[in-house]
């Protein structure tokens, strides 16, 4: 199983980034964009894995404590585009928990630097200069939990299942 531990986005921060890649769409960018019910906000990313209940046992120590989370300007990795999201020490704090606790359970994951970002689309191309016409809609929502996320790819894409939540 390929899994990965993700914040789920609410309808609102959904609406504000479709509405984003409309405006990237209309300046001429092409890609392969991400389907609205695929955004999230990735904590950490496992990938292959055999089972998921050590996973969901590691999360049961970890204690989400609500707080918000606001887009944030836009960015890109090469050809990869995000939308960036306003860091809280409430989000960081969160991810150390995730990671020391998958860490505590041996469970690996990718430890790269966290960047706070959601993909919204991969292989970017676009004639002449780089897109200035973009205009981060306003949004944002409360976390409470995370959730077990399993990625399968499909006939049209990825596929994300939420396993279970904490």
């Amino acid at each position: 199983m390929r899994l990965f531990i993700a914040i789920k986005l609410n309808d609102e921060m959904k609406d504000a980034l479709t509405g984003l890649q409309g405006d990237l769409q209309f300046c001429g960018v092409r890609g392969n964009y991400t389907r609205e019910e695929n955004m999230h906000l990735t904590v950490a990313f496992i990938g292959e894995y055999p089972d998921a209940q050590p996973v969901l046992d590691a999360l049961q120590n970890v204690k989400v404590k609500p707080f918000s989370l606001s887009l944030d300007g836009v960015g890109r990795f090469g050809d990869l585009w995000w939308a960036g999201l306003k860091g809280s020490e409430p989000l960081y704090s969160l991810v150390k928990q995730v990671r020391h606790a998958l860490a505590d359970a041996g469970i690996p994951f990718d430890k790269k630097r966290f960047v706070p970002h959601i993909t919204l689309l991969r292989k970017a191309r676009y004639d002449g200069a780089e897109p200035e016409c973009l205009y981060v809609h306003p949004a944002q929502m409360t976390v409470d939990h995370i959730s077990l996320m399993r990625s399968d790819r499909g006939k049209h894409g990825m596929i994300y299942t939420e396993i279970g939540a904490v």
